[in-house]
């Protein structure tokens, strides 16, 4: 297996904005899958595209993507490492046309990710990271003179930035707060006082907080691998952690069932 290399995952998640966005400037259609998330022609596009790239950086390292979830569990139990992707994370968001929607590529070694790439088309924003070697964030990303793995480094903000603020955030879906979502806060409240809500949606949330400008992310609400993978090494690579409730174990991919437990993202 070759190394893997930022800055191809940069341009791939480039060239599949671009896609997003042909779409997102147009009427589209939207469709219905069989548990009512909606899919685009945008999802589509994105998904040919990552795919065909990835491939084309290693054909042997296996692919798992929402598009493409269909891989039995008896071939996934033999991979040691993979591609985890969400084409489009955000699709209600995309629809919406509030900008909150990403393409979303993680890095997958036995059960937990070591690399993330995150693109906010319309925000123009990619994150990334690196388990163990940090996490970066680089504005007007495809306005950017890059050209290598070492100069997307040096233009892009370490993670998290400084922050001054002794105020505790939280951030919590745009469109519904849990009852669940609820009381942790008011925990929250109990422990640190006053505690402002940060509103978000799709794998922003996790952003926020591997920038430091949130400091928890309580998820109570069902998501899938992809929802969470390429978010989880950024905040990781940060400093943060990302934990299940039940047992408080780090969240951990290629499970039989691809359903996340609930979790809590949590920064340094």
């Amino acid at each position: 297996m070759n190394k893997i290399n930022l800055f191809e995952l940069f341009n791939i998640s480039l060239e599949a904005g671009r896609e997003i966005l042909e779409v997102y400037t147009q009427d589209f259609n939207i469709e219905y899958k069989c548990d009512d998330s909606p899919l685009t022609q945008a999802d589509k596009r994105s998904h040919h595209l990552i795919m065909k790239a990835l491939k084309a950086l290693d054909p042997s390292i296996p692919i798992l993507s929402e598009e493409g979830r269909s891989i039995p569990y008896s071939e996934r139990r033999q991979w040691t490492h993979f591609w985890l992707v969400d084409p489009l994370d955000g699709t209600k968001e995309f629809i919406k046309k509030n900008g909150e929607f990403t393409v979303n590529i993680a890095f997958i070694e036995g059960k937990y990710p070591t690399i993330g790439v995150i693109y906010a088309p319309i925000l123009d924003v990619f994150y990334f990271g690196i388990v163990g070697s940090g996490a970066y964030k680089l504005e007007n990303a495809s306005f950017s003179k890059v050209n290598n793995e070492r100069e997307l480094i040096r233009q892009s903000v370490r993670l998290p930035e400084i922050q001054e603020d002794h105020m505790t955030y939280a951030v919590v879906s745009r469109s519904h707060i849990s009852e669940e979502t609820e009381a942790f806060i008011r925990e929250l409240e109990a422990k640190h006082g006053k505690v402002k809500l940060v509103s978000s949606g799709s794998s922003l949330k996790f952003c926020l907080v591997a920038e430091g400008r949130a400091d928890y992310y309580p998820r109570h609400a069902p998501t899938m691998e992809w929802d969470s993978g390429a978010g989880q090494a950024i905040v990781e690579a940060a400093g943060g952690e990302v934990t299940r409730y039940k047992d408080n174990e780090r969240v951990y991919y290629n499970k039989e069932d691809l359903l996340n437990d609930w979790f809590l993202v949590k920064r340094s």
